[in-house]
């Protein structure tokens, strides 16, 4: 297992088969500013127990350099916090796929959105 503190290609969510398998099927919980998406993976597509990747509406936030914005601090909320997740699925063999969606209204400023991201990962340990 890698250093707890990267994000590395193989943790990335980029299958379009997935992410829509997620919308269709996946379970989800709100922790503002965010709304995760989860499930189980059928198959396991890397070495890592999760898999994730996050979205940010284009209709909230209209310039990409915004969307880009909120898209790095979640992501960097999630590196910081996620052994925290793996801790708990260590011992599992199924893999999760993870979608963040960001609801807020408004760029909200990085110790809120690590808070939450936190919070998230405590609610989805207890899930699972």
């Amino acid at each position: 297992m890698p250093p707890p503190y990267t994000f590395l290609k193989g943790e990335r969510l980029k299958s379009r088969k997935v992410i829509g398998a997620l919308f269709s099927k996946g379970q989800s919980f709100g922790q503002y500013p965010l709304r995760v998406v989860y499930m189980p993976m059928e198959e396991r597509r890397s070495e890592f127990p999760a898999q994730l990747t996050v979205s940010v509406p284009r209709k909230k936030f209209p310039r990409a350099v915004d969307r880009n914005h909120i898209r790095r601090r979640v992501r960097e909320a999630w590196r910081l916090n996620k052994h925290r997740l793996y801790r708990a699925l260590e011992n599992r063999e199924q893999q999760y796929a993870l979608l963040i969606i960001y609801v807020a209204r408004e760029a909200l400023p990085y110790p809120e959105i690590e808070g939450a991201v936190r919070q998230m990962i405590r609610r989805l340990v207890k899930k699972l």
